[in-house]
């Protein structure tokens, strides 16, 4: 049977989970919010990298990404960033909605499943 890791095990959640080949991520928020849309996005897809690396992965591999936008009229300026990240040839399948998010002042989350490498 497959070994479930988890990473960065907090009391509510882990920051990720790997199980049978695939790497799971939590919603991944930015750490300072003063920043627009694009350094917020910025900020988590940095994060995004660092989680996926640790757990030997990379962007290449993602199977699927979800993004949650507290202003949905914002997403061309995220798209810019986003564009910019992805590989060409890469693009994972994604869902892009507006949400409320758990703190007023995240403007994006980001939730990504990859594959490992």
């Amino acid at each position: 049977m497959p070994e479930l890791k988890r990473f960065h095990v907090g009391p509510r959640l882990s920051e990720m989970a790997v199980y049978n080949g695939t790497v799971y991520l939590a919603g991944q928020v930015p750490d300072d919010t003063t920043q627009d849309i694009r350094g917020q996005t910025a900020q988590v897809l940095a994060m995004v990298d660092r989680l996926l690396a640790e757990a030997g992965s990379d962007k290449t591999r993602i199977l699927m990404t979800q993004i949650f936008l507290t202003d949905i009229s914002e997403i061309g300026a995220m798209n810019e960033v986003w564009d910019a990240w992805v590989p060409a040839g890469h693009t994972p399948p994604r869902a892009t909605v507006q949400a409320a998010l758990a703190n007023a002042a995240y403007k994006i989350e980001i939730v990504v499943t990859a594959a490992l490498a």
